[in-house]
């Protein structure tokens, strides 16, 4: 019998949805392959992550949220009625827009390098992408908060 290996196949794209090959995009694809293998998760997943400017994600802010300010990470998870079952096709999981210039930004609030604060956000907008939801209850959010403290500390980014 073959064994099928799970994956996660993520795109990397800018501002212009150009794909991008630099430090940063390879950080991201690197800590979000990690969070996939330590949640153990069995689905083949496929994804983006927009890394953006302040200018481009407040303007989605604003357009999806209401609120006309940057911020820091999006989400858009695909819905469940949206997934199409294929086999050997990967399920579509969704897109993340990070702003890296808010990441900077908080980088130095927090003292901490860049390159922990853009892996922080992508791995809590994977969680979303994944379901989990800090925004629902206290438990909720210790949970949330609690996961990506672990997949960020065994990535070698700790807090």
């Amino acid at each position: 019998m073959k064994e099928v290996k799970t994956m996660i196949d993520i795109v990397i794209l800018d501002n212009d949805q150009e794909i991008v090959n630099n430090e940063q995009s390879k950080l991201v694809t690197s800590v979000l392959k990690f969070a996939y293998d330590f949640l153990k998760l069995k689905t083949n997943y496929e994804m983006s992550v927009n890394l953006v400017d302040n200018q481009k994600i407040q303007e989605i802010n604003r357009e999806f949220r209401n609120v006309d300010a940057p911020t820091d990470v999006i989400s858009f998870a695909l819905e469940e009625e949206d997934l199409i079952d294929l086999p050997d096709v990967p399920h579509e999981l969704g897109d993340l827009f990070i702003s890296t210039e808010k990441a900077l930004e908080q980088a130095q609030e927090l003292n901490h390098t860049v390159d922990r604060e853009v892996a922080f956000l992508a791995v809590h907008g994977f969680l979303h992408l994944l379901g989990y939801d800090h925004t629902r209850s206290p438990e909720d959010e210790k949970t949330h908060f609690e996961l990506q403290g672990k997949i960020l500390e065994a990535y070698g980014l700790p807090r």
